[in-house]
Formats: structure tokens, sequence, C-alpha cells
């Protein structure tokens, strides 16, 4: 069997991927560099030079032909072959009639555990709304416990709006579901380090991205700080970057991203590094539906799976696909379906245009860039 084509589609919000065989089998993958699908379309046309006439089956080489060929190295060449790595592995689950997860090591367990958002534009408003996610079923949650136009504030109202939502959350919802919160790189080091000793009582499950990712010292600097739970990595890219924040004992959580941190053939090696330390694996998801049904796959094949989003955002777009995920409150069923599970269907994607990100800044009242 041999690789005859692979043809990225830019999909509303989404870049994927189908790599054809001279077999009929056809990949399916997806690349996670959101904000950049444009330019992760093109490399992932220049990277089928090489793979075009290639054995799909061979994954790891490919992976490692390509990544060390140049050395050169970056979110848009990693989001390119994790893109095309997923369809690979999709394409030798169909051609032997096995799921991804099979092809892992197997079932760890038949459903994933999924958190739903907690939105709203008042302290009231988002503790209303996880009332009803609960209601939904879901044992888990997170928010950003910011409000609109927070950046205008100053740190001290900041941090005291963020405790005033969370403890509404934690009322409505009482102590017996989890709730993690998503700092989403907002803060400075004395901010979240103020804001973590307030939060301490709410028994937070995790406290996400504190920090802007450039720096793991300043992260280090954090996690000595505090106490409670750092989860961290959803913008790393390759597998170096997460042995670092592994070893550096930060992270009881990490946020590896199937679709940009190397696909199938790197994470499962990230999950690797991560049980030995015992930390957990947390994966950060984003992207169409194919994704939601590829990241299952790992999450129900790895020993130390924590938690990923439900992300049913992407639930009004499963007509691209068939066999879209099936869900059972805060879970996620694992399919048996060879490879992913699913197929994109071509005929369905010109409905959805696609839709590049715009770049438009937040800013400080002094007019500074705040995050």
């Amino acid at each position: 069997m041999k690789i005859q084509k692979i043809t990225p589609f830019l999909v509303d919000r989404f870049l994927l991927v189908r790599v054809y065989t001279d077999a009929g089998i056809v990949g399916n993958g997806e690349a996670g560099l959101w904000a950049h699908h444009g330019v992760v379309c093109r490399a992932i046309e220049e990277l089928s030079n090489y793979y075009v006439g290639q054995d799909p089956t061979r994954m790891e080489h490919h992976f490692q032909v390509v990544s060390r060929d140049t050395h050169f190295m970056g979110a848009v060449l990693s989001a390119a072959l994790s893109a095309i790595d997923i369809a690979l592995w999709d394409i030798l689950g169909q051609s032997v009639g096995l799921p991804v997860h099979q092809l892992l090591g197997g079932k760890c367990r038949e459903k994933v555990k999924v958190f739903a958002n907690v939105r709203g534009n008042s302290p009231q408003e988002m503790a209303e709304h996880a009332r009803r996610q609960v209601e939904a079923g879901y044992l888990s949650l997170r928010t950003q416990p910011f409000l609109p136009g927070w950046e205008q504030e100053t740190p001290t109202r900041i941090i005291g709006s963020a405790v005033e939502i969370t403890a509404a959350i934690r009322e409505a919802i009482g102590y017996g579901i989890d709730l993690g919160l998503e700092i989403h790189r907002n803060l400075r080091p004395e901010e979240a380090i103020t804001l973590a000793h307030e939060l301490a009582p709410l028994r937070i499950l995790y406290y996400e991205d504190a920090l802007a990712p450039e720096s793991v010292e300043a992260l280090s600097y954090i996690a000595r700080s505090i106490k409670l739970p750092m989860a961290s990595g959803e913008r790393f890219y390759n597998i170096y970057q997460f042995k670092d924040l592994i070893d550096r004992q930060i992270v009881s959580l990490i946020r590896p991203d199937l679709s940009l941190a190397g696909g199938y053939t790197q994470v499962k090696k990230i999950a690797g590094m991560a049980e030995a330390a015992f930390v957990g694996i947390f994966p950060h998801l984003m992207g169409s539906p194919l994704n939601v049904a590829a990241f299952t796959h790992l999450a129900g094949a790895i020993p130390n799976y924590v938690l990923m989003e439900s992300h049913t955002d992407t639930d009004p777009y499963n007509e691209i696909v068939s066999h879209p995920v099936q869900r059972q409150g805060g879970y996620i069923l694992v399919s048996d379906r060879p490879g992913i599970g699913l197929e994109i269907d071509e005929s369905k994607l010109a409905k959805y245009p696609y839709r590049p990100k715009t770049i438009s800044g937040a800013f400080h009242a002094d007019g500074s860039v705040a995050h």
C-alpha cells in the first residue's frame, strides 16, 4: 500500500487533511494550530512531496525523517506533521480492521470523562450555567473567572472578581463536582500567586495556564509559591518541551494537543513520560468533530488520562463526518470502529467556507497589550 496524494481542506475554523492510498483507503486527520491554518495548510502541501509514494504504515519512520531532515522546528511544522500522522494511524487501523485505541495498546476505559465550560456575564449567570451543566450530567466543570472588559481593571479588582465568580459557582454546584480554572495566560506572576492564595479554600482541581508559555522558569516560580495543582502545556508542540516541564516537577497535569504536539506517534510517548512521573494527561482540544473522535482514541488508550473538554461546540458540524462521537452525560464513549471511527464527507465541506482568525488584540486601560 502506497500514499497517492494528500489533500488539506480549510473548512470554517478547521484544517482537515485526507491521505489517499492506492488501496482505496483514505485516512483522516486534523491540524491544531487553529490561529494559523493558512500557513499550516501550505506546510502540509509541501510535506506531501515527501509522503507521496511512501508506505503509510511507517508512522514513526516518517515522523523521524521529516522532523529531523533539516532540524527546523516550530508549531507550524508540528501541526502539519500531526495532522498527517493522525491520518496515517487512521489508515493503519482501517487496513487491519481495528480502532486506533487498539493499535495503541487497547482500551484502558470504556468511556472518557469530559468537562463542560461555564460561561456568563456575571457571577450569577455563571453560577446558573454551572447548575445547568451539572443537571446535564457533567461531573467536572471549568471556567475562566473573568468578566468582559476585565483587562481595563486594576489587578486587585481582577483578583476580587475572580474569587467572587469562583465562589458563586462553587456554592451553586457544591463540593461533589470537580471545578477547574482556566486562567488562559492572562495574569502576571504576582497576580497569579495572589489569586491562587485567595482561591485555596474553594477546592480547585487545577489551576490552568496561569502564565504565558514562554518561560518555564517563571511558571516554576509560581508553582513553588502556591498550593493549587497546576496544569500547562497546550501551546507546546514537541516532546522535548514536555520533558522539560515534567522534569521540573512544576505541574500535576500536562495539556498536549494531539493535533499539534506530534499526533499519536509523539503524544503516546509524551503520555508515557508523564506516567512515569505520576503526571496526568489533560489534553487540549480544539477543532472539528474529527478531532474530538481522534482525541477520544488517545484518551481511551492511556492509563494516566484524566480529563478533556467535551467540546460540544463542534456538534453543529457533525454532518461533515460519518459516525460522530456518542456522548453519555459527562462522558464520550470510546468507539470500536476501525481507525478513528469516521470518514470526512467531502460533499458537505463547501457548506462551511473557511473563516481565518483575525488579530484584534486585548489591551489594558493604558493601551498596553494585556495578554
